[in-house]
C-alpha cells in the first residue's frame, strides 16, 4: 500500500501543467527528436491507409509565453529518412526508392521538407490552428495544422535543468498540389499528417 501511494504521489507530481497561460519561460526551444514523430497516411486503392514516417526531423520553437500567438515554429525534415517498414525482405530498397526517385521525394534534388509558421490562432485554452509555409519538391504552399498543447513543465521532472512542452498536430494536404502526382488517385492524393513532438530549452539560458 505504501508503495502504491508513493507511486500515485509521483504521478501526480509529474503530471504536466496544462496551459493557459503558458507557464514555461519565453525563448528558443529545440525540437526533441527522441520524442517527435511525423507520420503520414495515404489511401491504397481505397482498401487501407498506407502508413509511414520520417526519421530525420529537426526544428525550433521561438516561444512568446506572454502572447503565444506571436510564437514561431520552424521544422526541417530529411525526405531521405522516410521509413515505411515495408515487410518484404526482397524490397528492402523500397525506402531508398521513395526517398531518391524523381517520381517520389527526389531527395537528391530537394534535400529538405520545411515548414515555418506565420500565424497561430487560439481556439481554446490548449488548442489552436497554426498556418505556415510548407515547402516540398521545391513548391511552397500554405498549410494549416490543428494543434493541441498536451502539457508543459517549467522544470522537467526527469531533467530539472530544462523546461519542456509538448504538442500534437494534424493536417491533411493534397500531394498533387506539390507536383507529387505519381500513382494518384489510386494511391491517394490526400495525405494525412500526424505530428507528435516535444520542445526543450535549458534553464541556464534564462537571464
Amino acid at each position: 500500500m505504501r508503495s502504491l501511494l508513493a507511486s500515485a504521489a509521483f504521478v501526480l507530481a509529474a503530471s504536466p501543467v496544462l496551459a493557459n497561460p503558458i507557464t514555461v519561460p519565453s525563448g528558443t526551444y529545440t525540437l526533441d527528436p527522441t520524442h517527435t514523430s511525423v507520420v503520414w497516411k495515404v489511401s491504397h486503392l481505397g482498401m487501407s491507409n498506407y502508413t509511414a514516417r520520417f526519421e530525420g526531423i529537426s526544428g525550433t520553437l521561438d516561444l512568446n509565453a506572454e502572447d503565444p500567438t506571436a510564437s514561431v515554429v520552424s521544422v526541417v525534415i530529411d525526405p531521405a529518412s522516410v521509413s515505411t517498414g515495408y515487410p518484404n525482405a526482397a524490397e528492402k530498397d523500397f525506402d531508398a526508392k521513395l526517398a531518391q526517385d524523381a517520381k517520389w521525394f527526389n531527395a537528391g534534388a530537394h534535400p529538405e521538407i520545411t515548414f515555418t509558421s506565420d500565424s497561430l490562432e487560439m481556439t481554446g485554452d490548449t488548442t489552436g490552428t497554426m498556418t505556415g509555409d510548407l515547402t516540398m519538391l521545391g513548391v511552397t504552399l500554405p498549410v494549416t495544422f490543428d494543434v493541441t498543447l498536451n502539457g508543459q513543465f517549467p522544470t522537467h521532472p526527469f531533467a530539472p535543468d530544462i523546461a519542456a512542452l509538448g504538442f500534437s498536430a494534424h493536417t491533411v494536404i493534397d500531394r498533387t498540389d506539390f507536383g507529387f502526382t505519381e500513382l494518384a488517385p489510386g494511391v491517394g492524393a490526400e495525405v494525412e499528417v500526424l505530428v507528435e513532438t516535444e520542445f526543450t530549452k535549458p534553464l541556464s539560458e534564462e537571464s
